[in-house]
């Protein structure tokens, strides 16, 4: 999967100079959050065909941030980007979990049409981190699918998405 390069990528691109977290901080988190996600992944067939913004709002409504962002090819290989991932914790906390084989979550997002070029320069100009802006550009994007990740337990092998 291309989590592992997409984590490469966002590590290489923000600086470190978060503290450490423990593993006891980064199951608190992952407690928190996942309850949220798994809410919204059983209903998460009502999005399809509609803008981005409509889950935007729903994410908010439960108070759940995005720290950073990827955008992807639908295919492998691909050059047209229809994919957008969610990434709710900062890459301090991603790397505690990778180094605990944690599951760390996530949220996929594939789009009904290809996300604009100007993507590529958005993403360069704010290091892949989320802001309103972000979400403004994405705002009116219909939403063809959604994929949750890492949403089965932090320490569970079961990988599948949701």
């Amino acid at each position: 999967m291309k989590v592992i390069l997409l984590i490469s990528i966002v590590m290489s691109s923000l600086s470190y100079n978060c503290k450490a977290q423990g593993a006891t901080e980064y199951i608190n988190f992952y407690n928190v959050i996942t309850p949220k996600l798994n809410s919204i992944a059983s209903n998460k067939a009502q999005f399809y065909g509609q803008n981005f913004s409509n889950f935007y709002s729903e994410l908010q409504n439960k108070n759940m941030g995005i720290a950073v962002f990827n955008y992807e090819a639908k295919t492998d290989p691909g050059t047209k980007y229809y994919v957008l991932t969610l990434i709710f914790t900062e890459i301090n906390i991603w790397s505690l979990a990778m180094k605990n084989s944690f599951q760390y979550p996530m949220v996929a997002i594939t789009f009904e049409n290809e996300i604009p070029k100007q993507i590529d320069d958005i993403a360069k100009s704010n290091h892949l981190k989320w802001n309103d802006s972000i979400a403004q550009f994405f705002a009116d994007m219909k939403i063809e699918k959604i994929e949750f990740i890492g949403i089965n337990g932090y320490d569970s092998a079961d990988r599948s998405l949701k």
